[in-house]
């Protein structure tokens, strides 16, 4: 080794040299400050190119010092938050708030906005925030920088942005791959099995935004069937006879999917499913029923964890019963399909038995899978009484094997009374 190589050595172990990576994100960083005080509408917008061009050739390095450098130095004045909060104290006017709020409002959240003003900035900054949340894994610091990100794409995601489009075969097909290669819940075989989902006995919705035209954020997909499904197999089957949807007594929501992992706690899921159930409704009002065919993602793994035993049918559906409507997690339904259906006001009506004997639907939940209810008179009644009450609104004979699933578990030790005072 050199004394070149010695002293190149010593240099970085002391931090006198900067990696590219880090060069790279101080470079950035530098552009997104110039941006950010740009008042010139053409000048600003060559900027914002810049920094977007500068953000996709970025490495995962370069990117994580970023983040790092956003959440160190993008952060409002703490000196300056306190002046404006004690002006707001002492006389509590408009122009003072009007100050606070400037005074406590990150830079970085104007950084986030100049960025969405470039062309393709929108897909980026789902982009950057995709890595955001897997950098926060080791470095949780940078949730201050993810919040104000969430703050801002919930405002531009919000309902009064999205567009709602019926998906078919005409479809632009490019629209179509991606539905095949973003469906979480059932997976779909390539273009015949599609088709099979886009037959006049099926209905595939999705929510769209302007600045991704061609990018579906969630859809639905829907069968128009007899009656409530107990099984998936026959409304995914590609050899399912194709029925009448003039006849059909029950729209079936039987897989609903998260397209953009950027958007991950922003939900459009309850105005997509009471969108499409009244556009359902309008179009066939022989339709007496919305209820879905769901998985439970999360029920094997808890048995296993907090009730082993003997798999009989009996004991799984009463433990499935107990729970889903009786486990709860940070104030919520531990199972995150639960979760969903319950937030957004619909009643658990039955559990089915052998629904899904595919090797997922076996590693979920023994195979199991539910029926939740959307009647659209009670879904907001139900809403309120799942987020003020702590109460799930089920079926009789769910709540019944809940009783019993309740039996069947290890009774969990009491602490011991204080002692009374003598």
């Amino acid at each position: 080794m050199t004394a070149m190589d010695l002293f190149g050595r010593l240099l970085a172990s002391t931090g006198m040299v900067r990696s590219s990576a880090q060069r790279s994100a101080e470079r950035l960083a530098t552009l997104l400050r110039s941006l950010a005080s740009q008042r010139g509408e053409a000048s600003g917008a060559v900027l914002a190119r810049r920094a977007v061009g500068l953000y996709g050739r970025l490495d995962a390095e370069g990117r994580r010092r970023l983040f790092e450098i956003l959440a160190r130095d993008f952060s409002p004045d703490r000196q300056s938050v306190l002046d404006a909060a004690a002006a707001y104290a002492r006389d509590g006017s408009p122009a003072s708030l009007v100050h606070l709020q400037h005074a406590a409002e990150p830079l970085r959240q104007e950084v986030f906005r100049r960025m969405n003003m470039a062309p393709g900035g929108t897909a980026t900054l789902l982009g950057l925030r995709v890595e955001l949340l897997e950098a926060m894994k080791g470095d949780p610091a940078l949730a201050s920088v993810d919040h104000d990100l969430v703050h801002l794409l919930s405002s531009w995601f919000n309902r009064g942005f999205l567009e709602l489009r019926r998906i078919d075969w005409n479809t632009p097909a490019a629209i179509l791959e991606k539905l095949i290669a973003y469906e979480a819940v059932h997976e779909i075989r390539g273009f015949p099995d599609l088709k099979r989902r886009l037959q006049r006995d099926r209905r595939c919705f999705a929510f769209f935004h302007p600045a991704l035209p061609d990018e579906p954020l969630i859809f639905v997909e829907v069968a128009l069937v007899d009656e409530l499904p107990s099984q998936i197999a026959p409304i995914i089957a590609l050899d399912s006879e194709v029925a009448e949807p003039r006849r059909a007594y029950c729209a079936a929501f039987y897989s609903i999917t998260s397209c953009q992992p950027g958007l991950r706690g922003i939900s459009f899921g309850n105005f997509l499913i009471k969108q499409v159930a009244s556009d359902m409704q309008a179009e066939l009002p022989n339709l007496k029923l919305f209820a879905t065919l769901s998985p439970i993602p999360g029920l094997r793994n808890w048995i296993e964890k907090n009730a082993p035993g003997e798999e009989s049918r009996e004991r799984l559906e009463a433990l499935a019963a107990w729970y889903l409507t009786r486990e709860w997690e940070n104030g919520q339904a531990r199972d995150s399909v639960a979760r969903f259906h319950f937030g957004n006001g619909a009643r658990l009506e039955r559990l089915n038995w052998q629904a899904d004997a595919s090797p997922k639907g076996l590693a979920q939940s023994f195979g199991m899978m539910v029926n939740y209810v959307y009647d659209l008179r009670m879904v907001e009644r139900n809403h309120e009484e799942y987020v003020n009450r702590r109460h799930v609104v089920c079926s009789g004979a769910v709540e019944k094997l809940a009783r019993a699933g309740e039996a069947i578990l290890p009774r969990k030790p009491t602490a011991p009374s204080a002692p009374v005072p003598g």
